[in-house]
């Protein structure tokens, strides 16, 4: 039987250092397929106990990468055992391990500015900068992919600019919390403490792991190394050290039963001096509190109407007498 002439071409080509690339990208699809089942029965079964649209966003990352290895184990499993090269299965690795990084991105950024955190959802101003950084990073990690001249200088600018954005947030909402922290302890209550500590916590974790990642993108961009005979070796360390990443970052912002309060947060970040609310007590007997009706009111959160200034909104909690 003759074979075609562009098959015999990539089948010389291959160099047996490649041969446990399959294998390599088999165990990992595994694992992340897994990892992203996991996250999404969480989310679901946890879905009542606070907001979890930051969750079902992180969800995506996940299901991209599995998407990713999947294509390169049928890419080189096809190049060794089919001795068929596909053009189109290396064009799909390369379009979802752009899409991947962009969506980790994206998600680093809506961590940082504290969204489902610190507010319930993000500013024009915060959604339009998040799209246009997220845009310019998927177009220049396009051209550095594609060896464009200059743009492993753009992304490397692009790098330190998205870093920065997101070191700022995270030290910004740092301080915000830092200042509510100390108005509870001085104003001596309580009541909401755990909670703003819980998420001074979160941000904390998060800052330290992003500096994690700004050394890990720092050495792979200077790794000169292009050898073929430890490829494997280095995509081996590069995606355990993803994957360890992604689930810290996943298992800090998990969706779970957090402390009274947590959910509790403005519609927006206020651009003013941020205070911790008047907390009020209430007391009613169980029946009292069985037939509790108000429309302007929910238990715990107000029921925002169009023609009322947020401002000057009241925050009413009310605990449960068998709580």
């Amino acid at each position: 039987m003759e074979v075609p002439a562009s098959t015999v071409s990539y089948r010389i080509g291959l160099n047996d250092s490649y041969r446990p690339l399959p294998s390599v990208y088999l165990a990992f699809f595994s694992i992340w397929v897994f990892s992203a089942c996991s996250w999404t029965i969480n989310t679901y079964k946890n879905r009542h106990f606070q907001m979890n649209n930051l969750q079902w966003t992180l969800a995506s990352v996940p299901l991209i990468k599995a998407l990713q290895l999947a294509l390169s184990f049928l890419f080189w499993y096809s190049c060794f055992n089919l001795q068929v090269c596909s053009l189109w299965m290396s064009f799909g690795v390369y379009v979802t391990g752009v899409l991947f990084q962009t969506a980790c991105f994206v998600s680093f950024l809506l961590i940082s500015h504290g969204y489902c955190i610190m507010c319930e959802r993000l500013s024009v101003t915060e959604r339009r900068t998040t799209a246009g950084l997220g845009c310019v990073f998927y177009l220049t990690l396009v051209g550095y992919r594609a060896s464009v001249p200059y743009f492993s200088v753009l992304l490397l600018l692009n790098y330190f600019i998205s870093f920065y954005v997101i070191f700022h947030h995270i030290s910004q909402n740092l301080l915000v919390l830092r200042e509510q922290l100390s108005f509870i302890e001085d104003e001596d209550v309580h009541t909401m403490h755990d909670a703003v500590y819980t998420k001074y916590m979160m941000f904390k974790k998060f800052q330290a792991t992003m500096q994690i990642v700004a050394l890990a993108e720092t050495v792979i961009y200077i790794n000169m190394d292009n050898s073929s005979e430890t490829y494997w070796l280095r995509l081996l360390v590069r995606e355990w050290a993803q994957f360890c990443i992604f689930l810290y970052i996943g298992w800090t912002f998990r969706s779970q039963d957090l402390t009274p309060g947590f959910s509790v947060m403005p519609n927006l970040k206020s651009k003013g001096e941020t205070v911790v609310p008047p907390i009020y007590s209430i007391e009613m007997d169980a029946a009292t509190f069985r037939d509790f009706r108000s429309h302007p009111w929910h238990i715990g959160v107000p029921t925002a109407r169009s023609h009322d200034s947020s401002q000057d909104a009241v925050l009413v909690i009310i605990q449960h007498p068998h709580a």
